[in-house]
């Protein structure tokens, strides 16, 4: 038996590029829509289909122009090469930096940390991420934690898909808390 969130309306988008970590997207997507969640995958374009490092496909819901941190509860980034790009973006940016200033859901896993990182919303957060990126988030100002998740306010971050279980947990324990 799975536990709900707390109110079924809760909407939560992931963000999705070409060489997006497929279980860092995939697993945290299921697991949501499981507990309840409406959940959206935003990437550049509506309706392009992007591949995972491992070939899994997925096909976006919207274009990330098209999307505003007002009409969700949480953001969910997930790693693979795909955030070094996307964290180029100025609207991606700004789209985390609405999220954030909402005091809203930011999770992030592995090196999907580096798009909250150009964001410049992790200065003095608790955080980890994959130790790759370890320099990049101390660099910003993060404190990083060597732990499986991390939870700081409204963040949460994971290191490595193998911390996917705890990286989930920690998304319904802000969702939850966040929802009262």
């Amino acid at each position: 038996m799975t536990t709900p969130l707390p109110h079924h309306d809760q909407r939560i988008l992931i963000i999705v590029g070409d060489v997006y970590e497929d279980l860092e997207l995939w697993y945290p997507k299921l697991r949501l829509l499981e507990a309840g969640a409406t959940v959206v995958v935003a990437g550049p374009k509506q309706g392009a289909t992007y591949l995972g490092k491992n070939g899994y496909p997925c096909q976006s819901d919207a274009a990330l122009t098209d999307v505003s941190a007002n009409d969700f509860d949480g953001l969910v980034v997930p790693g693979g090469f795909m955030p070094d790009k996307l964290r180029r973006d100025p609207g991606v940016l700004q789209l985390v930096r609405d999220f954030h200033q909402q005091k809203k859901l930011i999770a992030a896993i592995c090196h999907g940390g580096w798009i909250p990182i150009s964001a410049k919303v992790y200065h003095q957060v608790h955080v980890t991420g994959s130790a790759g990126i370890k320099d990049d988030l101390e660099n910003a100002g993060a404190l990083w934690h060597d732990e499986p998740v991390v939870i700081d306010r409204h963040f949460v971050s994971s290191r490595k898909p193998d911390d996917l279980p705890d990286f989930c947990r920690g998304i319904l324990q802000v969702l939850a808390s966040t929802s009262d």
